[in-house]
């Protein structure tokens, strides 16, 4: 069987196309990788979002028991009762 030799240019090519492919599965890895930080800062920001809506339950019961129901002006910080 004789051997055949590919050109510089066959083999540079093959070259490329190796690096390419090395190139978008590191790429991949990498979006891969910043899904998961995003997911982790998801979740992060939904516990805060649990805890704000928490604390809101308690202080609108809390200013409820002290003033009855109404309405609070965040500008002047007066209770405006309903009627």
């Amino acid at each position: 069987m004789e051997k055949k030799v590919l050109t510089s240019d066959e083999v540079s090519s093959l070259k490329d196309l190796k690096k390419q492919y090395r190139d978008l599965t590191e790429a991949t890895g990498v979006i891969e990788m910043q899904k998961i930080n995003l997911e982790i800062k998801k979740e992060q920001i939904k516990e805060k979002l649990k805890s704000l809506q928490q604390r809101e339950i308690k202080l609108a019961k809390e200013l409820e028991e002290k003033y009855g129901n109404g309405e609070i002006s965040l500008e002047s910080g007066e209770f405006l009762p309903n009627k």
